[in-house]
């Protein structure tokens, strides 16, 4: 059954049916067939299909179950069309006769365990994603397009690299798999913890998009970050106690927490420090002080995770903007720029430390990592460098300063707000 709607609401219930029921999709079609190209190919068609007849026929009252069948039907079809793959035919259709109601397939022989210990289907499948023998890179960065929904882009600013170098280190990862014969199974549960940093990796990277999306008309995704949220409650139910799924679930609620007053009632992006801190959600940020000091009590030292968590915590926790640590914050930093080379790591340390010690140490610093040259094409490293020329009092080297990331940003509210700034100091 089908709910009459326009163009328009048809349109709006297509993207956020890709937001929501992409990993679904795939995680169903990577079951029927253990193709990953095949499912992400079908996933796409049904997703193409329902952008033709959504508008003219209405939308389905379940949009999932809709795209689900719509995609498993042009797997089935693809597989019967090959004769070398009539073997899989048979299997597929025992696993449609053993389908529930809601279109997710039960159990492959033989893993009864391990599918026990991963409840989840799209956490169990970013666990097969993140197969060792893959590099970590890969194997992230193909969780997030294949079970995640992201695109290369997206994916490219998140490792902070081009679009096209990414699309090259996606296709190399299908590649080994292919050729080396990887199998995508369910993991032992005594396996599951070498496979940890790259599921973490993977549900900090969705977060991130959903909290601050790359691109479209809207700065949040509200329905990924929620997502991503779930699936660390998830994993943190699966192996109890680990310091850094704690962590990643603390910076996560505590940066949720804020959400609210990240966006104006028109849509424009509102930078921390003029946020109306009394449309917070308190009670989330209690939830995720509760959680991070569980975290500190479950480790020695603070993993990075947990850092960012604590960096978030001061933010989340300071009753004003002026009240905010930024001298702990920055020792923070610090700290976690041992742990890690990320440059965005680096980038966050130089706004700190400029908070802390003023605009001028923290442009030092920023051409002492070398962020421009560590992440080519991001419109971040030219607007904090824009930002600490206009609270320096440099309004014409602001100015450049935001032109040049303005010719880089992709996300609207954001293009929006750097033009508000370049206004400010014209």
């Amino acid at each position: 059954m089908t709910v009459p709607s326009g163009p328009s609401s048809a349109r709006e219930a297509l993207r956020a049916a890709f937001t929501d029921e992409w990993g679904r999709v795939v995680a169903a079609l990577i079951r029927l067939t253990g193709d990953w190209a095949l499912a992400e190919d079908c996933a796409q068609d049904a997703f193409a299909a329902a952008a033709k007849r959504w508008p003219r026929d209405g939308v389905p009252r379940r949009p999932g179950a809709w795209l689900t069948t719509t995609a498993r039907n042009r797997a089935l079809d693809g597989i019967r069309r090959s004769t070398i793959e009539a073997r899989k035919l048979r299997e597929a259709a025992v696993l449609l006769e053993s389908e529930g109601p809601e279109g997710a397939a039960g159990g492959e022989p033989g893993e009864g365990d391990a599918e026990d210990a991963v409840p989840d289907d799209r956490l169990r499948l970013i666990f097969t994603c993140c197969h060792p023998a893959l590099p970590m890179e890969a194997r992230v960065a193909l969780a997030l397009r294949t079970l995640c929904g992201l695109t290369v882009a997206e994916i490219a600013r998140a490792f902070g690299t081009t679009e096209p170098a990414m699309a090259k280190r996606l296709v190399r990862a299908r590649g080994k798999i292919s050729h080396a014969g990887i199998p995508y199974r369910v993991p032992s549960a005594e396996l599951l913890p070498e496979r940890l940093d790259g599921v973490l990796a993977v549900l900090y990277l969705l977060f991130t998009e959903g909290y601050a999306a790359t691109s479209g008309p809207n700065l949040v995704r509200g329905s990924l970050s929620g997502e991503a949220i779930r699936l660390t409650r998830t994993l943190d139910r699966l192996l109890p106690g680990q310091p850094e799924v704690l962590g990643l679930l603390a910076l996560q609620l505590l940066h949720d927490a804020r959400r609210p007053g990240r966006v104006s009632a028109d849509g424009r992006l509102v930078p921390l420090e003029e946020q109306d801190r009394s449309t917070w959600d308190r009670a989330l940020i209690a939830e995720g002080a509760g959680v991070l000091a569980e975290a500190l009590r479950a480790g020695e030292s603070p993993g990075p995770y947990v850092l960012q968590a604590r960096i978030t915590a001061h933010h989340s926790t300071a009753p004003t903007a002026a009240a905010t640590d930024w001298p702990a914050i920055a020792a923070c930093y610090e700290r976690l720029a041992a742990l890690t080379d990320s440059p965005y790591v680096g980038l966050g340390r130089v706004v700190a430390v400029a908070m802390s010690a003023g605009p001028d140490r923290g442009l030092a610093l920023l051409g002492d990592l070398r962020l421009p040259e560590r992440l080519p094409g991001n419109h971040y490293v030219p607007a904090t460098e824009a930002d600490l020329h206009r609270r320096a009092g440099r309004h014409r080297e602001a100015a450049e300063a935001y032109r040049a990331a303005l010719a880089l940003v992709t996300n609207e509210a954001e293009r929006d707000y750097l033009r508000d700034r370049l206004a400010y100091v014209e």
